[in-house]
């Protein structure tokens, strides 16, 4: 599929935040207990372009960050990863997000935010690129960048343009509630921007606040009563959750030992996108997808999902597509793929 300008197609555009990660050098303590921090990638939507380009996708992220060393790290740790970073933007009007995790015993995470008036949050209209997003496949969005009026009115003009261009549009919200001044300001968000979203992943923890349903299977009838064609709840090690056609299908996820839970999700996403992107080129050849492929693929992403918790930090424990090919859908090897 060419790109609408001409130049080359990408699979996967994630468009959100980005920060720096600071992970403790072993999980286990507290953040005043830590002696040693190693930074790394952070923010869910960097994470997902970085896992999209691990399993061999084309991808992309939009987004902005400082122009101080923590922006110039972020921009090139992405660049190495394969991340085409041509429309990340770095400013000076702010400093780059930074972010200290804590690990308990158990690999649950608590996260200590250094972020007023983050980079991040300038999202604007300078950062809509009709003509980038159209050479993707999937568009990507996420709700932690949208604290501000200007960045809201831009994500939502981006997901108009997708929508319009007739691309898969897929929203990961990540909820982190504690971040915002009025959390009903992100309820309003949420409420304009899901339903117009192709696909819509959320965890069994976030499914309460984003849908006001309690049970996961609710919330994908929910989701695809308010237009969502391919609503999906992650459970942890319970699986996932989807709803096709109006059939639930649940998908297992493997048994692993827990290093870290942080990126969890954004794996399976990272997995599950790059699997639409590469087997359907727009929203309406999705709409023709089986539900034995969306199975195999959804059983895929969790898969991917459990390999991020068993290392430390969101994209540590990413994997290679050569790491993972024996569990992929045989319609998702290379050779096999649509290009």
């Amino acid at each position: 599929m060419a790109g609408q300008d001409g130049a080359s197609p990408l699979d996967v555009v994630c468009v959100g935040e980005s920060l720096v990660d600071f992970l403790p050098a072993e999980s286990g303590q507290r953040v005043r207990d830590v002696t040693t921090w190693k930074p790394a990638i952070g923010g869910s939507l960097a994470n997902v372009s970085v896992g999209v380009a691990r399993l061999g996708g084309r991808s992309a992220y939009v987004g902005v960050v400082g122009e101080d060393e923590f922006g110039h790290f972020l921009r090139e740790r992405l660049a190495a990863e394969g991340v085409d970073v041509s429309h990340m933007r770095q400013t000076a009007e702010a400093k780059t997000g930074l972010v200290f995790i804590s690990i308990d015993a158990r690999g649950e995470r608590s996260f200590s935010y250094y972020r007023t008036r983050s980079a991040e949050f300038l999202l604007g209209e300078r950062d809509v690129h009709p003509a980038f997003l159209g050479r993707a496949r999937v568009v990507h969005c996420g709700t932690n960048s949208l604290h501000l009026p200007e960045a809201r009115a831009a994500m939502l003009r981006i997901v108009d343009s997708v929508s319009a261009a007739g691309r898969i549009l897929s929203c990961d919200p990540n909820l982190r509630l504690h971040a915002w001044q009025d959390p009903e300001v992100l309820r309003e968000v949420l409420g304009r921007l899901l339903p117009r979203c192709t696909v819509v992943k959320l965890s069994d923890e976030e499914v309460a606040f984003a849908t006001g349903r309690t049970d996961p299977e609710e919330a994908v009838r929910f989701l695809a009563g308010q237009g969502v064609t391919l609503p999906v709840v992650t459970r942890g090690e319970a699986g996932a959750v989807f709803l096709w056609r109006d059939e639930l299908v649940r998908v297992p996820a493997p048994r692993v030992r827990v290093v870290d839970t942080t990126g969890a999700g954004d794996g399976f996403t990272s997995a599950f996108l790059h699997g639409l992107s590469r087997r359907y080129a727009d929203a309406s050849a999705l709409a023709g997808a089986s539900r034995e492929d969306l199975e195999a693929l959804a059983t895929f992403a969790c898969a991917v999902g459990s390999k991020v918790v068993e290392h430390l930090g969101a994209v540590a424990g990413l994997p290679s597509r050569d790491e993972v090919a024996g569990l992929m859908p045989s319609w998702l090897h290379p050779d096999n793929a649509t290009s």
